[in-house]
């Protein structure tokens, strides 16, 4: 996409004269428009706005308090839909942290294809630019997001993200006030199957990032409430599931079935008990965990076909969990060994049947477009 059909959206909280040379050098690039939100500075910071606003092809924005960057972005989208027939939005940073090579290379990248662009720096050891605390932070969120969602993003806490007009009411939806809207915005992202790509760009820290209004303890619990959020309920929902399976399980193993012999099937020596208890314990846990996955963890109010799909789903599980139980419980003498060989398995189920059920199970609803 030519830089004429973009514009630059840069939310803004307190800036210095940081903001205004790079504005000069995105207008000197042929952007199509530079959008600044001023997102409740004081007036000692009006006159780097003021200047702005009288530049052409810049429009300055303002909320009178602090909002917050979540919201200053959804204002500056808000705006770019109703007043401008621009095809490309590109979001950047006040603080210096983004050139306008890198900003030109997103715009060069972008298309009308329906995608996330995501402006990624270096995270990596040898990169000798990046305070060990930021290096630390980013690594560890792009893992967990890896883990629960499938897809490895090296920088998730970048503000130089691009997308085409046809994502603007996507961007418009997703929810968070201040910096946890970004961690939102890839969260809803990969919910609603919208790819998103790694543009690599340079690595930029003034003063190893002192200027950033980033708070490291409030704003690092919004991120990962909103990260781990329904794993959370995921596995609240988990444990009283698992609780209720292993009681069945227990009665029927210890009282119903106790004094069955093992079997052999195939060859293969199987517990009796487990393999006629497993499945029990698991028709008396599934409807209280699919209810619990519905209307708590995934909070899906229109999933047709989600009782099929969880049905398949449970009896694949139910399958595997049962026969691998079976055959290893063949060789565990003491109740204690029983109840760790049931949590390991349980365990080790845990986290796919989590992918599965989010992306599959319980689909969140597409966002309609314009």
């Amino acid at each position: 996409m030519k830089p004429q059909e973009c514009c630059v959206l840069i939310p803004s909280l307190s800036p210095d004269d940081r903001l205004p040379a790079y504005v000069k050098e995105l207008l000197a690039a042929d952007f199509g428009l530079i959008l600044v939100v001023d997102d409740g500075s004081s007036a000692e910071y009006q006159k780097f706005f003021d200047e702005i606003a009288g530049w052409e092809r810049c429009h300055v924005l303002h909320h009178e308090v602090n909002r917050g960057k979540g919201a200053a972005l959804r204002t500056g989208f808000a705006y770019l839909k109703e007043h401008t027939k621009l095809q490309g939005m590109i979001t950047a940073d006040s603080d210096g942290q983004h050139t306008v090579p890198d900003t030109l290379k997103l715009a060069t990248e972008l298309s009308q294809k329906e995608e996330l662009l995501l402006g990624s720096r270096d995270f990596s050891k040898n990169n000798p630019n990046v305070p060990s605390k930021s290096r630390f932070g980013n690594r560890m969120t792009s893992g967990v997001f890896k883990l629960l969602y499938g897809q490895w993003l090296p920088d998730t806490q970048t503000g130089l993200r691009a997308f085409p007009r046809s994502l603007t009411d996507f961007m418009l939806s997703v929810s968070g006030d201040r910096f946890e809207y970004e961690m939102n915005m890839l969260i809803q992202a990969s919910n609603q199957k919208i790819p998103m790509r790694a543009i690599t760009i340079e690595t930029i820290y003034h003063e190893e990032n002192k200027g950033t209004h980033f708070h490291p303890i409030r704003d690092s619990w919004r991120i990962y409430k909103l990260l781990l959020g329904s794993f959370f309920r995921y596995s609240a929902a988990s444990i009283i599931s698992f609780l209720i399976d292993y009681l069945v399980l227990s009665l029927m193993m210890f009282w119903v079935f106790k004094d069955q012999p093992d079997i052999t099937l195939l060859g293969i020596p199987f517990s009796f008990k487990a393999l006629v208890a497993t499945p029990i314990a698991r028709v008396c846990s599934a409807p209280v965990n699919f209810l619990l996955n519905k209307n708590f963890v995934f909070q899906t109010k229109n999933a047709p076909g989600a009782v099929g799909r969880y049905i398949i789903l449970a009896v694949c599980a139910l399958v595997i969990t049962t026969f691998v139980f079976g055959f290893l419980d063949h060789y565990v003498n003491t109740a204690f060994l029983h109840i760790l060989l049931k949590i390991v398995i349980d365990v080790a189920m845990y986290v796919i049947n989590y992918r599965i059920q989010k992306a599959w199970v319980f689909p969140p609803e597409k966002v309609k477009g314009e």
